[in-house]
């Protein structure tokens, strides 16, 4: 039987399982709310499906009724209402997936075998450095990362009352072709940030796309953190990346002395190293295990800029 995936969210780390998919014999669908990014999904052999939040259109449910593998990659609040929407009205769910589909999901998805949702080792809030694995406890410090957890036990919720796998896997940052330090170079916006014993883990996107396609095949569900092999300060990348480049580094910069948003702050607010080990153990064998070996392969290969 072909495997037939549909991705809510095809934006970067959904498009790269699609693709994932598509290459391994596979077929996908995936949506976006841009008709412009419409097309760079069906160029890319990805069949594509405008969503807004608000409702399934026929054509969703057609190719629901279809899915095999669902993934979810949209973020909770995500301001999906749509045009003319009553936004005083509290949702069903945090989820904007669950949201509008949970009936669909759990009743009208009759070849549906696995479900894959994205979230982020934000959940993990503050360990003062530490090292933290899927058991570890949750204590998320932004409100972006209470609703993914909060839309993680939704999914989990579900999972448990339909009899589906529901694999959660936790997102480190995300880089890759056309998002990593050396595009951060060439355009003049990198920034040697030190703040002494911060470290942060990564994740390549192709390894996301891997991870992905390894628990679908196998129909794991459970909990899975997906990051690197090593947390490491943010100022060694940037380094390691002009060194690449043979280009200088930009000055330190203190953290306090930093101008950055307030959202890039508050990453800094928590310092945690987190495992992978569990993923390794369901069998996942890392394409980039470190910020070096993607880097030096994005420019090896000419890929970094996208």
């Amino acid at each position: 039987m072909t495997s037939r995936f549909f991705i809510f969210g095809a934006g970067y780390s959904g498009l790269a399982i699609a693709r994932e998919a598509i290459e391994a014999g596979g077929m996908a669908a995936g949506t976006t709310r841009s008709p412009e990014k419409a097309k760079a999904l069906g160029a890319a052999g990805v069949t594509p499906l405008l969503f807004d939040g608000t409702s399934l259109s026929p054509e969703i449910a057609d190719a629901l009724h279809e899915t095999t593998h669902l993934v979810i990659s949209i973020a909770p609040d995500h301001g999906m209402r749509g045009e003319g929407a009553d936004s005083s009205q509290p949702r069903a769910s945090v989820d904007p997936v669950l949201a509008v589909a949970r009936d669909t999901i759990a009743r009208s998805m009759p070849a549906l075998r696995w479900v894959g949702y994205l979230s982020t080792v934000g959940v993990y809030g503050d360990h003062d450095g530490a090292w933290i694995d899927e058991d570890s406890a949750c204590n998320p410090t932004s409100r972006r990362s209470q609703m993914r957890l909060e839309a993680e036990n939704e999914w989990l919720a579900l999972g448990k009352q339909t009899g589906l796998p529901v694999a959660i896997l936790r997102l480190s940052g995300i880089y890759g072709p056309g998002r990593n330090g050396l595009v951060n170079l060439a355009s003049g916006t990198a920034k040697r940030i030190i703040k002494p014993g911060q470290v942060f883990n990564r994740i390549h996107v192709g390894d996301i796309a891997g991870a992905a396609m390894l628990l679908a095949a196998s129909e794991s569900g459970g909990i899975f953190n997906v990051t690197d092999d090593e947390p490491a300060p943010p100022q060694d990348v940037v380094a390691y990346a002009a060194s690449l480049m043979c280009a200088a580094p930009p000055p330190t910069i203190a953290f306090d002395e930093a101008e950055m948003t307030p959202m890039a702050r508050s990453f800094y607010g928590e310092n945690k190293r987190v495992s992978n080990a569990r993923l390794r153990a369901a069998g996942y064998r890392f394409r980039f295990p470190d910020y070096r070996a993607a880097l030096g392969d994005l420019w090896g290969t000419g890929r970094w800029r996208g």
